[in-house]
C-alpha cells in the first residue's frame, strides 16, 4: 500500500478538500496535479507541495469542458509521465427549493459535478489501461450521495450520481485493476458550507446558529463538522490500495452522521 512515484491528479484543488487531500498524497510519495479554474492558486498549491520532496504541477481546468480536461490530462501525462490516481473533487452548492431552482442553476450543477466526473475519468482511465498498471479513481461525493436535504434537489441528484457512475467505472476497469469508490464527507468547514449557512437561515427562516446545531451537525456523534484531514485520510488509503477488495464502494465520513 504505497502511493511512491504514482502521479495523481485531484480536480478542484487549489483549496478546501481537493487541497488537503493532495497534500495527504504527497506526504504519501505521489507526485501531484492540481487542477482547477484558478490556474494561479493551482501553480501555487504544486509549489507548496514541491517543498515536501515530490513533483507537482498546477493546470488550468473546468470539468465541463472536454477539450480542457482532456488538455490538461495529457499536459500531466506529458510532465509526469502516467495518471495512476484521479480524484474528481470539483464541486458547487446552489440551494432552491425544487419549485424555485433555476433550470440553469440545475444544468450547471450536474455539469460540474457529473460531467465532469465522467469527463476526467474518461481522459484519465485510457492512460490506467495502457500503463498496464491500473490505477485509482475516486469520486468526492457526499452523505447526499445516500441521504437527501431539503433545498438540495441538484445537489443530492448529482451526488447520488456518483455511486452508479464509480460501480460501472469498478465493473469496467476491474480486469485491467482500475478501481472506482466514492468518499461521502459529512458536513466540512469549507467556504462552500460557510455559504450554506447564511443561505439556510433565510431559507428555512432560523438563525445561523440553529442551522449548524440543529440542521448541519443534530445526526452527528459528537457535534463535530467533518475535517479536511479526516477526508483526506481516507482519500489517501484508497488511493494507494493495491487490490480489488474495496472498488465499487462508498465510503461514509460524517462523525457518525449517517451509517451504512
Amino acid at each position: 500500500m504505497t502511493l511512491k512515484d504514482k502521479v495523481a491528479l485531484v480536480t478542484g484543488a487549489a483549496s478546501g478538500i481537493g487541497k488537503e487531500c493532495a497534500i495527504e498524497m504527497a506526504k504519501a510519495g505521489a507526485n501531484i496535479v492540481i487542477a482547477d479554474l484558478n490556474l494561479e492558486g493551482a501553480q501555487a498549491v504544486a509549489k507548496e507541495i514541491e517543498a515536501l520532496g515530490v513533483k507537482a504541477m498546477g493546470v488550468s481546468m473546468d470539468v465541463t469542458s472536454e477539450e480542457q480536461v482532456n488538455a490538461g490530462i495529457e499536459a500531466a501525462v506529458k510532465a509526469l509521465g502516467s495518471i495512476d490516481v484521479l480524484v474528481s473533487n470539483a464541486g458547487i452548492q446552489i440551494i432552491h427549493p425544487v419549485e424555485d431552482f433555476p433550470f440553469a442553476d440545475w444544468k450547471k450543477m450536474l455539469a460540474i459535478h457529473l460531467d465532469g466526473a465522467f469527463l476526467t475519468t474518461k481522459a484519465a482511465i485510457k492512460h490506467m489501461y495502457s500503463s498496464g498498471r491500473g490505477g485509482s479513481i475516486i469520486y468526492m461525493g457526499s452523505v447526499h450521495s445516500h441521504e437527501a436535504s431539503k433545498l438540495k434537489s441538484a445537489y443530492v441528484t448529482a451526488k447520488h450520481g456518483l455511486l452508479g457512475l464509480a460501480r460501472v467505472v469498478a465493473k469496467e476497469g476491474g480486469e485491467k485493476n482500475v478501481r472506482a469508490y466514492v468518499v461521502c464527507p459529512g458536513f466540512v468547514r469549507t467556504p462552500l458550507v460557510d455559504k450554506q449557512i447564511p443561505e439556510q437561515a433565510k431559507s428555512l427562516g432560523i438563525t445561523e446558529d440553529q442551522v449548524i446545531k440543529n440542521v448541519m451537525l443534530s445526526q452527528t456523534v459528537d457535534g463535530t463538522f467533518t475535517t479536511t484531514q479526516d477526508v483526506a485520510s481516507v482519500v489517501s488509503y484508497l488511493a494507494g490500495f493495491p487490490t480489488a477488495a474495496l472498488t465499487g464502494q462508498s465510503f461514509v465520513v460524517s462523525h457518525g452522521w449517517y451509517m451504512q
